[in-house]
């Protein structure tokens, strides 16, 4: 567990040390694209900076329109449905949806369907008392170590999934055998000392103003 907390810490932190995921996190959980501009206004960034770095993370997703619609959380459908205050979104692997309620600081209800039985899981999670429900109670999470591969998305997200039970995942473990499984309240505690590491660095300001609606943890929003 510690080597694994390790290396998700350290993929994440690739994307989060450049100032940019919190504050892109909290703009897009209102469902809407992501202006680069608003984006630099959130992390008080120069734009041709934060262009800059997004090209580092060649995985962002955007819009015909160049605006930003994905990194971790995404407007795009996907396995797991990410539903916060009425808005349904998406995320891009099945440990997402558990960090991302405290990065965002706000509950959220998962649904996602195992890879193996098609049946679906659902987890309810508060940021400030954690997992409130899982069904079925018997749910657990894939998990992988992606190592030092380029694409955090296809050798991590891509393997990271909710299962009903270990044998729902029984057939799936054998088809990949460095991956292992854990009850979503383990991987729940996984996520939080991911989370805390990524929260223990200082970030810029997220204050940016959007249709007359305020974002960030500054704001009362």
């Amino acid at each position: 567990m510690t080597d694994l907390t390790t290396d998700l810490s350290a993929r994440l932190a690739r994307f989060d040390e450049e100032a940019l995921l919190v504050p892109l996190l909290r703009l897009l959980v209102d469902g809407d694209p992501v202006i680069i501009d608003d984006l630099a206004a959130a992390t008080r960034l120069p734009v041709d900076e934060v262009r800059t770095r997004l090209a580092a993370s060649p995985e962002t997703e955007y819009d015909d329109q160049g605006r930003i619609i994905g990194q971790g959380l995404t407007l795009r459908p996907t396995r797991h449905r990410f539903t916060v205050a009425g808005e349904e979104l998406y995320t891009w692997c099945a440990f997402d949806t558990l960090i991302f309620p405290a990065l965002l600081d706000r509950p959220a209800r998962i649904e996602s369907t195992s890879p193996a039985s098609g049946d679906t899981i659902r987890v309810s999670i508060d940021p400030t008392v954690g997992i409130t429900s899982v069904e079925p109670a018997t749910a657990v999470m894939s998990l992988v170590n992606a190592g030092d591969k380029p694409s955090i998305r296809s050798s991590f997200c891509n393997q990271v999934h909710y299962f009903t039970s270990p044998q729902d995942a029984a057939g799936w473990l054998t088809e990949h055998p460095g991956a292992q499984i854990l009850p979503v309240s383990d991987a729940f505690e996984l996520g939080s000392t991911v989370v805390t590491g990524m929260l223990e660095h200082p970030q810029p300001g997220t204050r940016v103003e959007r249709s007359g609606n305020c974002c960030g943890p500054d704001t009362g929003c």
